[in-house]
């Protein structure tokens, strides 16, 4: 190898390896969290939504900033603290704790996400569940609305089966016996 060649080998290298460390850098994500209630109140759950987050890639404080907005249990505040999370242009809201509402209230550009264990149809929250439409999107926990189906199913798995007496003065028994 001639001396120009492995100059201009080195000299290459040299320029272009400050172009490629900084092509290989992720952009910081920017989320915004607003919730009702107080921090502490949530604690468990946030937790487990930054290690959701962190299975696919996303670590708060390497390439992820969350903009945490706690209303304290009051809900007066929600307003003022969404409309500061729409100032600050977050890429998405996860609204929690009574603010969905709100947070739909406070944009229509950015999603949200919600979280809720109220019919988020008969909330206003989105049209329908196949086609919520809008930015807003989220989760339902349907608990006690799923207990009849679940029981039906269970029926038709297990024909033979008829309703348990060990939960006398239940509505309906979950424990069934052949």
């Amino acid at each position: 190898m001639r001396r120009r060649e492995l100059i201009s080998l080195f000299g290459g290298t040299a320029i272009g390896w400050p172009l490629a460390a900084r092509a290989q850098q992720k952009a910081m994500r920017l989320i915004g969290s607003l919730c009702g209630v107080s921090s502490e109140t949530y604690a468990p759950f946030f937790a487990a939504f930054r290690s959701g987050l962190s299975d696919t890639g996303y670590t708060e404080g390497s390439n992820l900033a969350i903009e945490y907005r706690w209303a304290q249990d009051r809900p007066d505040r929600l307003p003022t603290l969404a409309d500061d999370l729409v100032r600050r242009n977050v890429e998405v809201i996860f609204a929690s704790g009574g603010s969905p509402l709100v947070a739909k209230a406070a944009t229509a550009t950015i999603p949200v996400v919600f979280v809720t264990a109220g019919d988020p149809v008969a909330m206003g929250l989105v049209a329908s569940f196949s086609r919520p439409g809008g930015n807003v999107t989220g989760v339902n926990i349907f608990t006690a609305e799923l207990v009849p189906k679940r029981l039906q199913i269970l029926h038709e798995l297990v024909p033979a089966s008829r309703p348990s007496p060990c939960l006398p003065g239940v509505g309906r028994n979950i424990l069934f016996q052949r």
